[in-house]
């Protein structure tokens, strides 16, 4: 490919200005989400806990008037007989994360989702108008690949919000997205400019808005596993006998139902990532001649696709489930993290214009 440098149009500098302004505003508006979402737990911990006593007075009636005796406090009879303190949580969400109770009492979370959409338009805004300023796609560099991959994770967890109620993991959502955006803005930033010659492709919108949306999936479904861990070390130590150190964690679906969803999301993801690397050896060919060259970049990107075929794989045919599966997801999303952060930053190789 050779450089059209000439035919290049001027930057305007001015909408580049308004879009640094726009992505800090946006930042800002990201952590104030954060902050209603984390309120929005702890309010529903304090009425989760107030459920609960409820629950227990409920059943202390049921078993003194069975003749089992009053309930002591590790939540038994005196004959022994279990009592469930924590069935209230089926009256919150199902495993197909339908809530019933505490869903219409959450005025902490209609506001931070409200506001998050406030922050994304903000955001969007941000996005298009770098993309505009320059004349080209917004994902040229590090600092657009990531404020555009934080772009897509916002938009797709509010869409999602259409059909399932995900509030629960609205926290760390937000907190991803505002941790990209800080990367982004305070790690890689980079004026507004033209694309180097490489990279003034077709190619560019296919290969990287795919691997951009892929990316944003495999984060999305990475928080589930966080959350899918939390889950399950949170009821093994409730089904011995130990106390409920994390009850808000009842706002959040079972680890099997995590598990799947992430499972689904993984999927998506894994399809789009192995259009990523084949289209990105398509480009190769088309720029240096070359289909495959072993390139710090094409062999981290191959080692992804790698782990995440294992983690379906393993999933699918040798029942490898629970924390497991969770572990394998999250070794992966790690390798995303290192491929577009230390690899870009520290690997020299011919993707080496792309990290900063």
């Amino acid at each position: 490919m050779g450089s059209n440098a000439g035919a290049l149009e001027p930057i305007n500098e001015t909408l580049g200005m308004y879009s640094q302004l726009f992505m800090l505003l946006a930042a800002m508006a990201y952590v104030v989400v954060f902050v209603f979402f984390a309120l929005d737990l702890a309010k529903s911990n304090k009425t989760i806990a107030e459920m609960d006593a409820a629950a227990l007075k409920e059943d202390e009636k049921l078993l003194v008037g069975a003749g089992v005796g009053s309930v002591s406090k590790m939540g038994r009879g005196r004959r022994g007989e279990e009592v469930r303190p924590d069935r209230v949580s089926e009256d919150i969400v199902s495993d197909k994360m339908n809530y019933t109770k505490l869903s219409a009492n959450r005025p902490m979370a209609r506001i931070a989702v409200a506001l998050m959409w406030l922050a994304m338009l903000l955001h969007g805004f941000a996005v298009v108008s770098r993309a505009f300023a320059a004349h080209r796609v917004p994902w040229g560099n590090m600092y657009e690949f990531m404020t555009t991959g934080a772009l897509v994770v916002s938009v797709v967890y509010l869409v999602v919000l259409f059909f399932k109620d995900l509030r629960f993991v609205g926290s760390f959502i937000s907190g991803l997205v505002t941790l990209m955006l800080c990367s982004a803005t305070i790690g890689f930033p980079t004026p507004v400019g033209h694309l180097v010659p490489a990279l003034q492709s077709p190619w560019i919108v296919i290969h990287v808005s795919i691997a951009v949306a892929a990316s944003a999936l495999f984060a999305i479904s990475f928080a589930m596993n966080v959350l899918q861990l939390i889950q399950h070390a949170r009821m093994k130590r409730i089904a011995t006998g130990q106390q409920d150190k994390l009850p808000f964690m009842r706002l959040v679906p079972g680890a099997g139902a995590l598990e799947n969803f992430a499972y689904r999301i993984n999927t998506i993801s894994f399809v789009m990532w192995t259009f990523t690397v084949i289209a990105g050896a398509i480009w190769a060919e088309a720029a240096w001649g070359r289909y495959w060259g072993w390139d710090p970049k094409e062999v981290w990107s191959f080692v992804i696709w790698v782990v995440y075929a294992g983690y379906l794989h393993a999933r699918a045919t040798g029942g490898w489930t629970g924390p497991r599966s969770a572990w394998l997801s999250i070794i992966g999303f790690l390798c995303v993290v290192f491929n577009f952060t230390i690899v870009n930053i520290f690997f020299n190789g011919l993707h080496s214009y792309a990290g900063v």
